[in-house]
Formats: C-alpha cells, structure tokens, sequence
C-alpha cells in the first residue's frame, strides 16, 4: 500500500508551455515570499528555473502542439513520466501543482494520487472549450483547482470539484492602457506580429504575418512592425525565417522580448496567433485580427471536439466575433491585410474597439491570483 506523504516544505510545480511557465513561475514567488523555508522542484521553462530551488527538465522548449506532433515526442515523454514518477517516489512531495498543460499533467496527477500526496490545480486547462469529460477526471485528482475564468468554478461544482476563482494573473503584469490617437503623428504605424510560441506555429503564420505587414507598408510608408518572440524561441531560429519571408526584414521588423508588456501596450494593431496573447492584446487596448493554421489531421479532429463557437479568448469572453478569426485556409495573408486597413482606415472603429477590449478586465476579477492560490494551499498544507 502506498505511503501517504509525509509533512515537509518540498513542492513539485509543472507547467509545459511559455504561459503556464510564467505563471507558475509567479505562483512560485508568491510560495516563497509566504514561506521562505519552502523548497521548490519544477518542471517546465527559463521563467520557473530562474526561482525555482531544484529544476528536473524543460518541458516548455519540447514544444509539442496538436494530436499528431505528441507522437513524435512520445519516448521522450514517457522517459519524462518515469522521472516524475521516481522523483515521487524517493523525495514523496508535500504536494504537486499542476499549470495548464492537460497532456502531460494529468498523468502527473494519476501518480501523484496513486501515491496519496496531495494535488492542486492552478489555471485550469480550458475543458470548457473541448472534452469537458475532462473536468470529471480533473476533479477526482485534485484537492483544489484554481481558476482565472469566473465560469470556470461553475463547470467543476458540476462534477463535485472543489474549485475556487482566483482572478487572472495577467491582471497583475499588464500596464495601464495609455491613450492613443488615431492616426499616429507621422503615419508611424506600431504593428505587432505575433505569430506563436511553438515552432509549428511560427512557421505557419510568421510567412502570412510579415507579408500582410507590407501590404500596410504599402500604403503607409512609415509603419513599423515588432516582432514578438519568445526566450525558448531564439535570434538565431527566428532569423532564417525571416528571411525566407523578406530578405531585408531588419529594416522594418524589430524583434521584442520583454516581461513588462511597455512594448505591446504601444502597438495600434496585432496580427496574433491564437491563444493567451488574444486576452494580452486585449487587456491593453490593441486590436487585431486571430489566426490560426495547423495540421489537416489536427484540424479536422479538432472540428469535431471544440464545443465553443470561436477560437479566442476575447470573443470566447464577450460571447461575439469582436476580433476576426481566420481559419485554416482563411488565414491568408489577402483576409490579414483587409480586416487591418478596417480599422487602419477608420480611425473611430479604432478606438471603439479599444474601449471594448480594455472592459474584458471587469471580467477577469481583482490582482492578486497567485498570492490568493499560494495562500490557499499554504493552508492546506499547514
């Protein structure tokens, strides 16, 4: 029979992608600053080994996305799996936090409740968008799951799981929306690319992204474009897709990494990829246009299990199209350009829609999600 976990201070947080390891990493310091004697072990990115107190592996620069790429990396992730659990094992953790990334999570989670140590869940997959059969299982092997959507807790209540809304965290990164005129002095367009985390995702909207960005430059000679790049996503693997794109990029194209959002907030408009940066443009005011491409395989099963009508997060929120969505083979670069000249060319449609985007903060509840979490399972460890 399984031993039950003895009372210690070692907690085992994973996350698998360059959100969840930022946030993780943020609900790591709020840990720490509550209980400096407790020690950490993660799995995940850069973000959570620079203030973690052991770290195992970064799950985050895998970068598997879809139902067809897993398979690619599966000795690598069952080797993973066999780590976590030894580490269980031999150290037996006062608790295991899990961030976002359902894939390789919930495994850990079936080990760690096999084990009886105890599990909580911060940022909860989106269940709600596919396969909500899930929140079931995710219920059964958690002791607390802490949400960032306020309907969130509802769906777990459901299926008899203690779930609790924290607030979102990007509350707590996100500057002050500054005002903006439109037209910029100049005509000095900001445009933001943002064209994902994941290498699959770079190469199939990154083309699309920088050829709709000269067709604003076109008639607006003076616009610039930045670049939003990732640390697990280097100069060096960025560049030569550049360049297969527009051999004289650097001239018109900046590459940004930052952690304090000044950059973005002082965009006009973004072309995004879909996921976490659709509510990080929102959250500062930026319009844009959402597109998403992936593998046939993958989309058409995806078709077939998302359960909500849109693929973003603003318009998952607000329950409408408010930012344009391109599909597959709607994401084409003609589709791109068309729906930025819409609110390039109408300087009022422009400042309507940042007004909209900034009031999805009422929505997203106060600052403070991870100190709420931190404390919250401080006390049940206690």
């Amino acid at each position: 029979m399984a031993k039950t976990a003895p009372t210690n201070k070692n907690i085992l947080v994973i996350a698998g992608d360059p959100s969840g390891d930022l946030h993780a990493a943020n609900l790591i310091k709020a840990l720490k600053a509550k209980d400096p004697d407790i020690s950490i072990t993660s799995m995940g990115g850069v973000r959570m080994q620079e203030v973690s107190t052991h770290f195992i592996y970064n799950l985050v620069s895998v970068g598997a996305v879809g139902f067809a790429e897993p398979f690619k990396n599966f000795f690598l992730w069952f080797k993973l799996i066999k780590i976590v659990r030894r580490y269980l094992e031999e150290k037996r953790p006062a608790c295991v936090i899990a961030v976002d990334f359902y894939g390789f999570n919930h495994q850990v989670l079936g080990l760690a409740a096999h084990r009886k140590i105890p599990a909580f869940y911060y940022i909860s997959p989106q269940v709600w968008a596919s396969r909500p059969g899930r929140a079931a299982k995710l219920a059964k092997l958690t002791k607390e799951i802490f949400v960032i959507f306020p309907f969130e807790a509802d769906l777990y209540k459901k299926v008899k799981g203690n779930a609790t809304f924290v607030g979102h965290p990007l509350l707590d990164l996100m500057p002050e929306p500054a005002a903006k005129d439109f037209p910029p002095a100049g005509g000095e367009w900001r445009i933001g690319i943002l064209p994902g985390s994941r290498k699959t995702e770079i190469s199939r909207h990154l083309p699309l992204f920088i050829k709709a960005f000269y067709r604003i430059k076109e008639e607006h000679p003076k616009a610039r474009a930045y670049l939003f790049a990732v640390p697990e996503f280097p100069d060096d693997r960025l560049v030569p897709e550049l360049e297969s794109v527009e051999k004289y990029w650097s001239k018109d194209i900046e590459i940004v990494r930052e952690k304090d959002y000044q950059e973005r907030s002082r965009l006009d408009f973004a072309f995004t990829c879909s996921g976490t940066a659709t509510l990080e443009n929102a959250l500062l005011g930026v319009p844009m246009a959402v597109a998403y491409k992936m593998h046939k395989f993958t989309y058409e099963v995806a078709k077939r299990i998302i359960k909500t009508p849109y693929i973003s997060l603003v318009n998952i929120l607000l329950k409408k199209p408010a930012v344009k969505e391109l599909i597959q083979e709607k994401a084409t670069v003609d589709g791109l350009a068309r729906e930025a000249f819409s609110y390039i060319n109408n300087p009022p449609r422009m400042q309507a829609a940042r007004k909209e985007l900034i009031g999805l903060r009422t929505m997203l509840g106060e600052r403070g999600a991870a100190e709420r979490a931190a404390q919250k399972i401080i006390s049940h460890l206690s």
